[in-house]
């Protein structure tokens, strides 16, 4: 495979697995998946980001709490657009800090043997391993293509759609926010393109509204249900 084609694969993975299982799974229960698939992406994102389900579950909901409002751990109506956009994962990382908040707005997240004594506790190990495997397979290229991985999020997840969404694109609904869908297509983050769609209905797993908008998380939920993989719980 060629280097490139497989950062690119990889890279989309992660972004599938922080869409559906962190965010539309795990943080607002719109949908449940098969506890084997559920698993493979937790598994993923420990390889991939080193991020605790936990932790971001939390940060989230409380992003939720607050949105755009003191309070908000990453709003660039709060913190600046430049700072969320090129200091997300710091903010990311000092909301995480905060155990009480964490406990509180993280409950319900996985809580299983792997989870206490692997994922959570050795949560930079994955990242690691990953290192390891794309050495093994690319050689010193491994370096570089590990590096793009390790950025990925932070700067797609934690900067464009924390920052970007709450700032700049379009808007289907008056939220009490000002979250904005920066594309009507959203493949590059999976879906989380369509920002403001999502925070009029959070619990609801399908981030399209209009017919021309493509959601590729819905997608592949739709494709996990139709194997009886996946299971919505919320739908409006």
């Amino acid at each position: 495979m060629n280097p490139l084609l497989y950062t690119l694969v990889l890279t989309h993975i992660t972004i599938v697995c922080v869409t559906l299982y962190l965010h539309r799974s795990q943080t607002h229960r719109g949908v449940e998946f098969h506890p084997a698939v559920a698993h493979l992406m937790r598994f993923w994102l420990w390889l991939t980001t080193g991020m605790r389900t936990q932790e971001w579950v939390a940060v989230h909901r409380l992003h939720h709490r607050y949105s755009d409002q003191p309070g908000d751990p990453h709003s660039p109506h709060v913190w600046g657009l430049g700072r969320v956009v090129t200091q997300g994962a710091l903010l990311y990382s000092q909301a995480a800090q905060d155990t009480e908040m964490v406990k509180t707005y993280g409950s319900g997240t996985p809580d299983d043997w792997i989870e206490r004594h692997v994922y959570s506790p050795h949560n930079f190990a994955g990242v690691v391993l990953m290192l390891g495997i794309n050495l093994l397979l690319w050689g010193w290229w491994g370096i570089l293509i590990w590096a793009l991985q390790m950025i990925w999020i932070p700067f797609w997840a934690a900067g464009v759609v924390n920052g970007l969404a709450h700032w700049w694109g379009y808007r289907n609904n008056e939220t009490r926010d000002q979250s904005r869908n920066i594309c009507p297509i959203g493949i590059m983050i999976g879906g989380e393109e369509l920002h403001n769609n999502h925070h009029q209905d959070p619990a609801n797993p399908r981030l399209s509204a209009k017919w021309w908008e493509f959601d590729a998380g819905w997608f592949y939920i739709q494709l996990l249900r139709a194997l009886g993989l996946a299971r919505v719980r919320a739908l409006t």
